[in-house]
């Protein structure tokens, strides 16, 4: 079987690396160099320094290697004066892109989606993290799948062995398919493990608060200062890839889970959202999502942005939200000023703990004005529903119509997955 490595840069030394980034209609220079900055920063946690940058200009990408014809002979030129081992394109290439680009600059090239699946792989820690890392890398794979010529093909000469065989390419990729599913299944029984867990969490009545927000934003540093929670924190992308729940009392005497979750990013790839789909339920299924917002980024809003893009498409936009600007200690610090530009926001610094106790007492008033009021309408002669209905959640009013019982009830998310079939449309 094909050799696959726990990454995709593989090294032994740091990797002198030139970033491509192209300005395609709608895009500003400074729009494009904050994309190269992020990228640059992206490169120095996997591990691997930048020594060049090329930029070009196109109405729309060439769809043999991206970049014009010239501007790839002239990036081949620049990478053999700076001894350069990698070339890293800001925006994703296709397989044949990336193919036709190797053969012409005599080197890797790789892209974005590729250098975050790399900094995931290093940092996954638990089986969960790994399962879920891997199969990520596996799904970006497979389609770029690809053998040095001369080996594609296990066919012999000889009586008895003529025929089409199977080539060593087919080998590969059955075996990365099987992987593939093997780790599925894997990752729903999880599934199943995590949705048992919330079962009893919602018998115990804890309401769950889940902190999401862009990566590096200090979501960890937020957990330790509600919680007490004790984990390392570091001042890197993507340090935290598995979920931690942490509770705590709110000062009501409220018991609330707290969980950390796996920071977003702009243009996240796609193959490790769905990857991370088990872990990404934690936020579809909280009663309040604190979205923790990096309050000394010059690029606040457009991070808050990108978030927002990362829940629509994990259809976790629908959970009430708390904006809390963080790194208000920072020299510099828009976070106070933010917190008042967005209405209803806090600010913090989960560093120095200053305005935490405001943190606090807002996500309790947040949690008692989010309670789940669903209506539901139950058929007259489903009474077992009805008494589900105050066994599993607070009942406020029913009534009685042709149509059936009406009944206003609080539930948990659990509950309103149950009764999503009587649920009245808003």
């Amino acid at each position: 079987m094909t050799y696959i490595p726990s990454t995709l840069i593989e090294r032994t030394f740091r990797e002198r690396i030139v970033l491509v980034g192209v300005q395609f209609p709608g895009v500003t220079g400074d729009e494009l160099e904050k994309q190269l900055d992020e990228l640059a920063l992206l490169v120095d946690t996997a591990g691997a320094d930048v020594v060049a940058r090329v930029v070009q200009r196109r109405d729309s990408p060439d769809p043999a290697t991206f970049l014009g014809s010239g501007k790839v002979l002239e990036l081949r030129e620049i990478c053999l004066a700076l001894d350069a081992d990698t070339v890293v394109f800001e925006h994703n290439l296709s397989p044949a892109q990336q193919r036709n680009l190797e053969k012409i600059l005599g080197r890797t090239a790789i892209d974005r989606t590729a250098v975050i699946l790399d900094i995931f792989a290093q940092n996954a820690r638990t089986p969960e993290g790994k399962a879920q890392v891997e199969l990520a890398l596996l799904q970006y794979r497979l389609p770029r799948l690809r053998r040095a010529s001369g080996s594609l093909s296990q066919q012999a000469g000889g009586i008895g062995t003529r025929g089409p065989g199977e080539t060593q390419l087919e080998v590969d990729r059955r075996r990365l398919v099987h992987r593939i599913h093997h780790i599925r299944n894997e990752l729903k029984q999880i599934d199943r493990t995590r949705g048992v867990q919330r079962q009893g969490r919602a018998r115990g009545r804890h309401r769950e608060v889940t902190l999401v927000g862009y990566t590096n934003a200090g979501k960890s540093s937020m957990l330790n200062a509600l919680t007490d929670a004790g984990v390392a924190t570091e001042n890197r992308l993507f340090v935290t890839l598995d979920p931690r729940t942490r509770q705590r009392q709110l000062p009501g005497g409220e018991t609330v889970l707290f969980t950390d979750t796996v920071g977003f990013i702009s243009n996240l790839p796609h193959e490790l959202i769905k990857a991370f789909m088990s872990t990404l339920k934690s936020v579809q299924l909280a009663d309040l999502l604190v979205h923790v917002v990096d309050g000394a980024s010059e690029d606040a809003e457009s991070q808050i942005a990108a978030v927002h893009e990362v829940l629509r498409e994990i259809e976790a936009d629908h959970v009430p939200e708390l904006l809390v600007f963080n790194k208000a200690d920072v020299p510099g610090s828009r976070a106070r000023d933010l917190a008042k530009k967005y209405e209803g926001s806090v600010w913090v610094s989960a560093l120095t703990r200053e305005n935490l106790d405001e943190v606090i007492a807002t996500i309790g008033d947040r949690l008692r004005t989010n309670d789940r009021v669903i209506t539901l309408r139950l058929p007259l002669d489903r009474g077992d529903l009805l008494a589900a209905a105050h066994r599993e959640g607070e009942v406020i009013d029913t009534s009685i119509t042709d149509e059936g019982v009406v009944v206003r009830v609080v539930l948990d998310p659990v509950g309103v997955a149950r009764f999503s079939e009587w649920r009245v449309p808003a």
